[in-house]
């Protein structure tokens, strides 16, 4: 992209850049009245908001596995509205004391949270995360600059408008949170923003976080795709199994915790059968190795089951498709996981605290559970109140990140006079 081009977008990136500074004078109370404003209007403009997410719609194929992620419902709303709600009851961490201590010298030193500054996101077809980014980025004092993709631009403008009147309505600048023209350019803008920019959150395909975590002069918080595994061990209960699999599985397959792969402990293979039935009811096709195969042929319809080959282990289906693998114990859980995940949320099925405890400590995820469902990788789940992504990386934030992972903190020094020898 040329000089002339990036220019075109210097003013978006400026403006909020200084918005960002005023947040500094907002009071918690004005913070948290905007957001439950922010969320009564989203419930009274549904009607509006359901209208543009249908133009959106009309142009994907229901098909496609974005289609469930760029749809809103009166129930999603519902639950976006909350969710805004939820992050406005949370404390601030803004201006929490980390350490404080006096040297010996008598400098009074103490780390305190501080926003980020302003916070890049960039995500295809997913309109909620334009609430989220907002809510979270506004309540940790934060300017957000969000670019989402052409798949969702109707809907997003649409939830920006609703924003920006309820900030205007509060006489606080509006480009606080600021919406990108949805074209390729503003991405490339955006991903060389380094002075005005302090971080960029990438959410969506794998292929889009890889391309931003390359191409990216801007520092990059990586919220990686959700290559999920869960492990069903030799001392499994069947009927806990049978509902933590269907759910983590067909709640809702277009999400990054949804189940990719069950990994089956060779001695639960009669069980197999049983393990897998409900997904049958809901037409979840199955990619077996040959043992899992043989052991459901006779059982699993023939129409949704498949021999498994080498490229359905490893691959994220946002759709009602699982690989199905046999291992010989924890230990050959854990190397396949270690081999395919995404390191995103794994699990692991067991009555027995020796294998609970193996895999617990061993498996390198950003969320591990043992006996529950990856479904509950997600932050308001997690009492975050919502969500900015869900990290894969460990350098400053893993897993859901919520309010403190928008602050970074600085150091305040209190002399009197000192100076240094």
């Amino acid at each position: 992209m040329s000089q002339e081009d990036n220019s075109s977008y210097t003013g978006y990136l400026q403006q909020a850049q200084a918005a960002s500074r005023s947040l500094s004078s907002l009071s918690p109370d004005l913070v948290n009245a905007v957001l439950r404003d922010v969320a009564a209007a989203t419930r009274e403009q549904a009607e509006f908001l359901l209208a543009e997410n249908a133009k959106d719609l009309d142009r994907m194929a229901p098909e496609d596995p974005k289609y469930d992620r760029l749809k809103l419902t009166e129930a999603r709303l519902q639950d976006i509205a909350q969710d805004l709600e939820n992050v406005a009851q949370l404390r601030s961490p803004l201006g929490e004391v980390l350490l404080q201590k006096t040297l010996s010298n008598g400098l009074a030193i103490s780390k305190v949270r501080v926003p980020l500054g302003v916070a890049g996101a960039i995500y295809e077809a997913r309109p909620n995360v334009t609430y989220d980014v907002f809510s979270l980025c506004f309540k940790t004092g934060n300017a957000c600059i969000l670019k989402g993709g052409s798949d969702a631009d109707f809907s997003n403008q649409a939830i920006a408008s609703v924003i920006h009147r309820v900030l205007e309505k509060y006489g606080i600048e509006p480009k606080v949170a600021t919406l990108l023209p949805a074209d390729r350019l503003a991405t490339e803008a955006l991903l060389k923003a380094t002075d005005y920019v302090d971080v960029l959150i990438p959410r969506g395909s794998q292929a889009l976080i890889d391309y931003v975590r390359q191409n990216a002069k801007v520092p990059v918080i990586e919220t990686g795709a959700g290559i999920v595994h869960t492990y069903f061990d030799a001392a499994a209960d069947l009927e806990k199994g049978e509902k933590i699999i269907f759910n983590a599985k067909t709640r809702r397959v277009s999400v990054c915790n949804a189940l990719d792969c069950l990994l089956v402990h060779q001695s639960r293979l009669a069980d197999l059968p049983a393990l897998v039935a409900p997904l049958a009811q809901a037409q979840v096709e199955l990619f077996a190795d040959a043992l899992a195969y043989q052991s459901l042929q006779d059982s699993y319809p023939a129409r949704l089951l498949f021999a498994a080959q080498e490229e359905h282990f490893g691959t994220e289906f946002l759709a009602l498709r699982m690989a199905v693998k046999t291992v010989p114990d924890v230990s050959a859980a854990l190397d396949h996981i270690a081999r395919y995940s995404s390191k995103h949320s794994e699990a692991i099925l067991s009555e027995d605290p020796v294998a609970l405890e193996t895999f617990l400590n061993r498996v390198d995820a950003a969320a591990v559970y043992a006996n529950a469902s990856t479904a509950f990788t997600d932050g308001a789940q997690f009492g975050l109140g919502a969500e900015i992504g869900i990290s894969t990386q460990k350098l400053h934030a893993r897993g859901p990140m919520g309010l403190e992972e928008l602050t970074s903190y600085k150091w305040i020094v209190r002399g009197d006079g000192q100076v240094r020898r």
